[in-house]
């Protein structure tokens, strides 16, 4: 008898293990995962320009001033195409000796050589003026013409209303990807129950038109005035 119930017993748990997992199941099928997309495209409303100069002497009091008159050719080249003296930012002189090691034939050793020394300094313009400033990058030879030893970077391009840019394609990927549910759910002859899961995929911005990668943790363009911006979200829904 003793044996009969504990049997019983042991059924009954099994049933009731069993219905549990059922239901855990069907619950876990009962659900709808979708991908919503947000994408914009957007002009740069902000450029960083930076460029050096430098000067070499074997005097360093004769190199300093040869890179002062330089430094004050430059900013009066930049002010006078319309750059605020404000805007442009240089920085401190790097200096450097300039050392070669030569083999001497008679004593067979090396030694050390001095040529000089070199001094570079670097200037930086940011400026919410793009066309105008990536103009004047482009005529950097005006600047060299005037005896200016001048090394141009490429302009840098950035979006100063990037969070809000970002806030309004959040929404956008959210709401394309409940559409796409909806749609989902309606060719299923089903309704769509409540949201279980949200989640947010990684923000990427590229040159327009590019055919650049995508990368995992996310790309941000600072070479292409014109950019595209992407963001997905992930949503799972509960379907009835």
């Amino acid at each position: 008898m003793r044996n009969y119930l504990i049997a019983a017993v042991a059924a009954v748990l099994v049933a009731i293990i069993l219905r549990d997992a059922v239901i855990h199941r069907n619950k876990t099928e009962n659900t709808i995962t979708v991908t919503g997309l947000g994408k914009k495209d957007f002009t740069s409303d902000l450029i960083v320009w930076s460029g050096s100069f430098s000067k070499k002497n074997f005097n360093l009091k004769e190199a300093y001033a040869e890179l002062d008159k330089d430094r004050e050719i430059l900013k009066n080249y930049l002010v006078s195409k319309g750059i605020p003296a404000a805007s442009i930012v240089f920085s401190a002189v790097n200096i450097n000796r300039d050392i070669n090691s030569e083999y001497d034939a008679h004593t067979g050793r090396t030694r050390n050589v001095f040529n000089g020394f070199n001094l570079t300094q670097n200037v930086q313009i940011e400026s919410k003026e793009v066309d105008k400033i990536e103009d004047i990058s482009r005529k950097v030879s005006e600047i060299i013409n005037q005896g200016v030893e001048f090394y141009s970077n490429t302009p840098e391009y950035y979006y100063t209303k990037l969070a809000e840019l970002k806030v309004k394609m959040i929404a956008d990927a959210t709401k394309d990807a409940n559409n796409r549910a909806e749609g989902i759910a309606q060719n299923a002859n089903a309704k769509l129950g409540k949201l279980k899961k949200a989640s947010m995929g990684v923000f990427q911005i590229i040159a327009q038109n590019s055919s650049e990668d995508f990368s995992w943790g996310g790309s941000y363009n600072t070479f292409a005035k014109n950019k595209t911006a992407t963001i997905t979200t992930r949503l799972e829904y509960e379907v009835k």
